[in-house]
């Protein structure tokens, strides 16, 4: 499964373009994001691919979940979201 990483810098649009690239030939991708600004980019994004992939007749799915992650050694919170095409 494909690992799309968010920040708060993320254009959503550019997010949605790669996650619509990728649900075309795979059927999940996992995205995290750390951090209210990085959860909203994401979330965008996901609203804007699905407008992208809606007329191929894809629908998107989208499981929410906590992951922890370490980055520099540090134990960090993270939100992960399950993407699936159905």
């Amino acid at each position: 499964m494909e690992l799309l990483k968010v920040s708060a810098n993320s254009k959503p649009k550019a997010v949605a373009g790669a996650l619509a690239a990728i649900l075309r030939n795979e059927k999940r991708v996992e995205m995290q994001a750390i951090g209210a600004g990085a959860i909203n980019q994401a979330v965008k994004a996901i609203a804007i691919c699905r407008g992208y992939v809606a007329p191929n007749g894809i629908n998107l799915i989208m499981y929410p979940s906590f992951a922890e992650i370490e980055i520099d050694g540090e134990e960090r919170t993270a939100i992960k979201f399950i993407v699936e095409s159905r």
